[in-house]
């Protein structure tokens, strides 16, 4: 499944839910974005519509120390080149 880790064989736990559910989200965004692409909508656009829609989500389940903590990792790894490698 797109977006999953490989787990040790005979590893199972917690995390292995977290994981499948994660990996169940980003196709459904990897979906989402090839159909805002598919409809002419420049990158820029969907990616600022993701943005927007993961930050209200955020802001409706998280308190607002939290989503500041994750937009400020989410800054250092861009500084840091995370998204380019």
């Amino acid at each position: 499944m797109h977006g999953q880790m490989d787990l040790a064989p005979g590893r199972h736990g917690p995390d292995d839910a977290l994981t499948a559910e994660l990996g169940q989200a980003g196709e459904a965004v990897d979906r989402a974005i090839g159909g805002m692409l598919g409809r002419g909508l420049s990158p820029v656009a969907a990616a600022s519509a993701l943005l927007g829609g993961a930050l209200c989500l955020m802001s409706k389940t998280m308190g607002d120390e939290a989503v500041l903590q994750l937009l400020h990792n989410a800054a250092a790894g861009v500084r840091a080149g995370d998204l380019r490698q």
